[in-house]
């Protein structure tokens, strides 16, 4: 979602003839093409290997990175479906994506990205897709933070272009009401249970105080905080997040567990205590999400489980496969015709 984001972790063995045909709103993706887990055990069988390795370099250098990487697949997938369109930077007819509004400013971890994509196109050129390596680290993210793991369908193909328009429209925003963020997901032809089950992934990673601070001071427009933030966690909040200035203070969205993959995110929201609008809703404005809510912060096995099912399913959301796009050699331009 709009912040940084988080997610993951234990095996959890997938149903391929179930969830791993290529996946559009409404229906199949009407090409006939679909994403299997061995897509390049011929063609690149090093690459899963070479994009778990640098995944791992690069978390030891910063842990915040896993959160990062998370995300990036969930904003490329909600534009114009799993494509890697927010790989590509502004030249020619491309205005990027990521320049958006909840991009700007947040999405990081494209140098991580970039460094896969070299070591794959030495390993084996013009082969492993850009939006297949955003669905890898995904999962090796959730991984090393102590979250499930799945086996990840691939085959996504690149596209040739972006839609600034609809990573500002199609992503939903920490201040989005629940029908909104619902909404946004159905779209997708995910459903509430997905939702609950992918904001989860907020259990890792940052948030901007800019995208919180309404909450602190002017929830309703009326001066007053939002009732159902726990008063102690939201004091504590107005200490590094004030009425203006500290736009890019950094925050943890899971302060009991920042860095580890878990339940703590649902049990926090249970007391109160969840950062952005987005998460707290989950709780207060819907019956059904509520009861979710209430049994991943019971049960993290339950959750786990939902969770990596939940980010093949949204994986899915309309490759490109077969002959549409391309394998781009460079992750942030199209190729050279």
């Amino acid at each position: 979602m709009a912040p940084s984001t988080s997610f993951l972790f234990v095996f959890v063995l997938l149903a391929l003839s179930s969830v791993c045909f290529s996946h559009r709103p409404g229906g199949g993706n009407g090409y006939g093409g679909y994403l299997y887990p061995q897509f390049y055990d011929h063609s690149c069988p090093m690459a899963q290997d070479i994009v778990k390795s640098i995944v791992a370099k690069a978390f030891a250098k910063e842990p915040r990175i896993a959160a990062s990487l998370i995300r990036l697949h969930f904003h490329d997938c909600f534009v114009k479906g799993c494509d890697a369109s927010l790989l590509l930077d502004s030249s020619g007819k491309i205005a990027s994506e990521k320049r958006s509004n909840p991009n700007r400013n947040s999405a990081r971890g494209f140098e991580v990205i970039d460094e896969i994509k070299s070591a794959l196109e030495k390993e084996c050129p013009q082969t492993v897709s850009c939006a297949d390596i955003l669905a890898i680290a995904s999962r090796d993210s959730t991984v090393i933070t102590g979250g499930p793991s799945w086996e990840v369908p691939l085959g996504r193909r690149d596209s040739r272009g972006a839609s600034l328009s609809g990573s500002n429209n199609h992503i939903p925003a920490p201040n989005n009401t629940f029908q909104t963020i619902l909404t946004r997901f159905m779209r997708q032809g995910l459903d509430i249970v997905d939702l609950v089950a992918l904001s989860g992934s907020h259990t890792i990673g940052n948030s901007r105080c800019t995208s919180f601070r309404q909450r602190l001071y002017n929830q309703s427009g009326n001066a007053e905080p939002d009732p159902s933030l726990d008063p102690s966690y939201a004091a504590e909040l107005r200490g590094r997040c004030p009425r203006s200035g500290g736009d890019q203070n950094l925050f943890f969205l899971d302060f009991v567990s920042p860095t580890k993959f878990d339940n703590y995110y649902f049990k926090n929201l249970l007391a109160g205590k969840g950062l952005l609008n987005s998460d707290q809703v989950l709780l207060t404005k819907n019956q059904q999400s509520a009861e979710l809510v209430r049994t991943y912060a019971e049960n993290s096995e339950l959750f786990f489980e939902q969770f990596a099912k939940s980010m093949v399913k949204m994986g899915n959301i309309s490759p490109l496969t077969g002959s549409r796009g391309e394998i781009r050699k460079n992750c942030r331009r199209v190729n050279k015709n």
